[in-house]
């Protein structure tokens, strides 16, 4: 089926919003959201309105002098993102996933709306800074890779670690989902990954329906709840300074503490990228960060075609590839810091482990800890399995 300038288009139902610096249109069919010029979207109204692409182009070029205005080019565009229904009377066959059908709809948006409110927001901010202060006030709060060791046996300590982290991230995750329902948005909960971490994942794509004003909150919400779980546990750290309850609470600290400085390594796509590309309005941030990274580092792979297009945006795109940086720097600390020594200690104490009989208990402690790190690697790499094949 051939497009002309002759020809009329029917597109699909679309919603369109403005946003900070272009518009956000949603296909109502597939759940899909596109970002796009002003001059796409006049185009999108004059082809509902049943003008030719030719009229429509003539009268754009002469409203936009300064763009590079191709109507036919623009119907291929649409036509791949199948917003077209119909060419010149004739229907387009179309292969429109179903849209994923997303939860959490009885949990009521008051419910949202009492943990994220003005009110709340201030007592978040709050207890941010008196988190800062403890720690700065009392050093020994601060997290120390051994706190993971509750144990002498190292299966033990596996069981509470995981069992302890996954009761954090659900509650993390937990935060974008009642901001989510605050406004009355659906979501779900997944399993997806960052580097070689296996981390639960809130659906978030139905946060295009608000305006960019109300999106960081719920970009921050996981953190709003993690500052709250790490000022108690910070706080029972000083009020029972002896016992179990210190090592879990030292370990809960790790925790958060780790997964709040992951945050900050924005080139992973952390809650905290999504806050700096909703304030930037630079929505493909990451891919025009990678072309200026790129260009720094001359043993990177370059080519002239990767030219950031939009000369608007190569300030945002110059800082946010500083803060790139920074997060490869944050990351080597953290692995210099807690994980590789976390690796040797362990190390040291299974390796003996499994020179000693079968019937001896550091010699099952040591199998159980390797078959428990082998059920996360599958974990990990089933999660790179189903984003290869999402791509």
């Amino acid at each position: 089926m051939t497009i002309t300038l002759d020809s009329n288009l029917l597109l699909t139902p679309l919603n369109i919003r403005k946003d900070k610096k272009n518009y956000i249109i949603e296909d109502i069919d597939s759940g899909e959201f596109y970002e796009m010029p002003e001059v796409c979207i006049e185009a999108i109204n004059l082809i509902g309105v049943g003008k030719h692409l030719g009229d429509i182009e003539k009268k754009l070029k002469d409203k936009y002098p300064n763009d590079d205005v191709d109507l036919l080019d623009f119907a291929e565009h649409l036509l791949e993102l199948q917003l077209i229904e119909e060419i010149d009377g004739v229907k387009v066959e179309r292969q429109v996933q179903q849209k994923e059908r997303l939860g959490f709809s009885s949990i009521s948006p008051k419910v949202g709306k009492f943990f994220f409110n003005k009110i709340s927001y201030l007592l978040y901010l709050s207890l941010f800074v008196v988190n800062i202060i403890l720690v700065i006030v009392k050093p020994s709060l601060f997290p120390h890779y051994k706190d993971i060791f509750v144990f002498d046996i190292m299966v033990l300590n596996v069981v509470v670690w995981m069992t302890i982290s996954f009761i954090l991230v659900l509650i993390h995750e937990f935060g974008h989902i009642l901001a989510m329902r605050a406004h009355n948005l659906p979501t779900k909960l997944g399993i997806g990954h960052r580097l070689f971490f296996v981390v639960f994942e809130t659906d978030m794509s139905s946060i295009w329906r608000l305006p960019s004003k109300d999106r960081n909150v719920l970009f921050l919400a996981g953190l709003c709840f993690d500052t709250v779980i790490l000022f108690i546990a910070l706080i029972c750290q000083l009020i029972f300074p002896n016992g179990i309850s210190l090592s879990l609470t030292t370990l809960a600290v790790f925790d958060i503490f780790t997964r709040i400085v992951f945050q900050c390594c924005i080139y992973m796509k952390t809650d905290l990228y999504f806050v700096f590309e909703n304030v930037s309005g630079c929505y493909n941030l990451i891919e025009n960060a990678n072309q200026t990274i790129r260009k720094w580092f001359p043993f990177l792979k370059f080519s002239a075609n990767d030219e950031v297009e939009f000369e608007s945006e190569r300030r945002t795109i110059f800082f946010y590839s500083i803060f790139c940086v920074v997060g490869v720097g944050l990351t080597i600390f953290l692995y210099a810091k807690y994980y590789i020594p976390e690796i040797i200690h362990a190390a040291k104490i299974l390796l003996p482990g499994y020179l000693q009989s079968p019937t001896s208990l550091v010699f099952w402690d040591a199998v159980v800890f390797t078959l428990q790190v082998g059920f996360f690697l599958l974990l990990l790499l089933n999660s790179w399995r189903k984003k290869y094949l999402k791509r």
